[in-house]
């Protein structure tokens, strides 16, 4: 869903917009307080095929959520980093983590999954 061709008078429908995704608040979450290259987010998201991961980081990037840095060095070097707006959501995926965690916990299930509170 492009939410710049839409207009979107929800707030939690547009939040949805720029991270609803199989793998976007996974890669959002493993971007906060670091830059990775493309290879070290697969490592940490195993489940996501390299094609799907792609994707997801071209939305995030289109969406202004995440910064790409191409360096002109052979082989080719590719970093991926939070902008001024993806680093704003940090409080959402936080509390997103928490509920989960309650509702997991409360289910009596364990949290099994790459991401881990900071």
């Amino acid at each position: 869903m492009d939410c710049h061709n839409r207009e979107y008078n929800c707030p939690v429908g547009a939040t949805l917009a720029l991270i609803g995704g199989k793998y976007k608040a996974l890669i959002l979450w493993h971007l906060i307080d670091r830059t990775l290259r493309f290879g070290e987010l697969h490592k940490r998201i195993p489940q996501a095929t390299p094609k799907m991961l792609t994707q997801q980081l071209r939305e995030l990037e289109d969406a202004g959520l995440v910064i790409r840095t191409v360096y002109p060095v052979v082989p080719p070097k590719v970093e991926y980093r939070l902008s001024v707006l993806g680093i704003s959501i940090r409080p959402v995926l936080e509390k997103m983590y928490d509920w989960g965690a309650d509702y997991l916990k409360s289910n009596g299930k364990e949290i099994n999954c790459s991401m881990t509170m900071r």
